[in-house]
């Protein structure tokens, strides 16, 4: 038995008949190598424990989580869940536990990603350091190693484990930077120096960056550019919560989005990250949620399945009570082009490494304002010429990829960064129609 099914079990028999309850528990290690100065200057690396627990008395629901996992702190633990629950309002919309379901045998996991020690992460930044030779590097390589488990009074089980390696970094000259990203179940799967030149070779061409007119422009965005319109997409339109509030954009059976655009969530996809199954022990699969650009799904956990009259998706998150549900292996539909080909088709435009500081000014219509960073460069009879300073952007991320807007897609579909972080979001780059950039980066 694994260690976070025995503290599944344990807290279960602590809790006994007293509660309906469920239990997560996420035993494993998290390891980082960061690097400065093109040199290592820390290495860490943490063993975590943590305990989830959810208890419904007649009603009454109360959630906590602990990672003191003594059998004295485990019990108090329960007892202190179990008393807070008493002193709660009964929760009308509370849709009760699963009983038993086929879970999904499904795992993504390498065994040498695993056992990957400071000198296996050093070999990947050394290689992403060399790549930019004369320049000055910083960023992170992280390798993640996750066992989970979930059980509740139901009779309900699942169970897995998970690997992620990330590489993410920027190399800088006097003046200018460029980054480069990777995530991957995989270490060794990973090109830490094919990251590195991409970074390197952004950095080098951004030397001598100058001002250009604030406007619409036609845009080549890169793989994290689409990843961050996607994670916006996520979580504040199809999450079923922010639907049910009338918050979201989302409208079901309706073309809201380019033919060309498909986005749907799959844990179970060979190429995706993490368990599939959510906090509620929901089995996770292939969820469309817009295909052929017909918007046609919404994110649900038990709660708002329950409320819509439709069975859970499996992406019930921790705290998604309060903020809704959230998709953790998206992935945007690539095409057939290169990066190259679409930059080749624009005659004005402007090419966009990264988005940053990203924030939502209208929810309902999805309207962002954020800013270019590390990298952004004017398009000119279908070449990149010169480097422009960062600029402000104000955007609807729906409308940007209406339908007629999207110009072409990329071949280069990966798990990108994003405004919310890595390790969420598979995307490729993508040739935009418009773009509304307002100011530069002051303003």
């Amino acid at each position: 038995m694994t260690a976070q099914q025995r503290l599944v079990d344990t807290v279960l028999d602590i809790v006994g008949d007293r509660a309906d309850a469920e239990v997560n528990a996420d035993v494993g290690t998290s390891a980082l190598t960061r690097f400065a100065n093109s040199f290592i200057h820390q290495n860490v690396s943490e063993d975590t424990a943590e305990v989830s627990l959810r208890v419904a008395l007649d009603g009454r629901v109360s959630s906590s989580s602990t990672t003191a996992t003594s059998p004295d702190a485990l019990v108090a633990f329960v007892d202190a869940t179990l008393g807070t629950a008493a002193q709660q309002p009964v929760d009308d919309e509370w849709p009760g536990l699963g009983g038993p379901v086929a879970q999904p045998d499904v795992e993504h996991w390498d065994e040498a990603t695993a056992r990957a020690d400071p000198m296996d992460r050093a070999g990947a930044v050394k290689s992403f350091v060399d790549a930019g030779e004369g320049l000055v590097a910083a960023g992170y390589c992280q390798t993640e190693v996750h066992g989970l488990a979930y059980a509740n009074t139901q009779g309900r089980t699942a169970g897995g484990r998970y690997t992620t390696a990330i590489v993410d970094g920027i190399h800088r000259t006097p003046t200018s930077a460029g980054s480069g990203h990777a995530t991957a179940v995989a270490l060794g799967s990973i090109d830490a120096g094919e990251v590195g030149t991409l970074a390197a070779q952004r950095a080098r061409d951004s030397v001598g960056a100058y001002d250009v007119k604030p406007g619409e422009y036609e845009v080549v965005l890169s793989p994290e550019c689409v990843a961050t319109i996607a994670v916006f997409l996520d979580a504040y339109g199809f999450n079923a919560k922010v639907a049910q509030e009338g918050m979201s954009f989302v409208e079901l059976g309706e073309s809201q989005f380019d033919a060309s655009i498909d986005i749907w969530d799959d844990a179970t996809d060979p190429r995706a990250l993490n368990v599939a199954f959510d906090v509620e022990g929901t089995p996770k699969g292939r969820v469309d949620l817009v295909r052929g650009g017909e918007t046609v799904s919404l994110l649900h956990s038990r709660r708002t399945a329950a409320k819509a009259g439709v069975v859970s998706t499996g992406h019930a998150v921790p705290g998604g009570d309060v903020f809704g549900s959230f998709g953790m292996n998206m992935f945007v539909g690539g095409g057939t082009e290169s990066p190259e080909d679409l930059i080749a088709s624009v005659d004005r435009g402007i090419y966009v490494a990264t988005f940053n500081y990203c924030r939502v000014l209208d929810p309902k219509s999805l309207v962002v304002t954020g800013l270019t960073r590390n990298g952004t460069f004017m398009i000119e009879n279908g070449q990149i010429t010169v480097a422009v300073t960062n600029m402000r952007f104000t955007q609807s991320f729906v409308a940007a990829l209406g339908p007629g807007n999207v110009g072409g897609i990329g071949n280069d579909d990966r798990f990108a960064d994003s405004e919310f972080g890595p390790a969420m979001i598979h995307a490729p780059s993508m040739r935009l129609a418009s773009w509304n950039f307002t100011g530069g980066a002051d303003g």
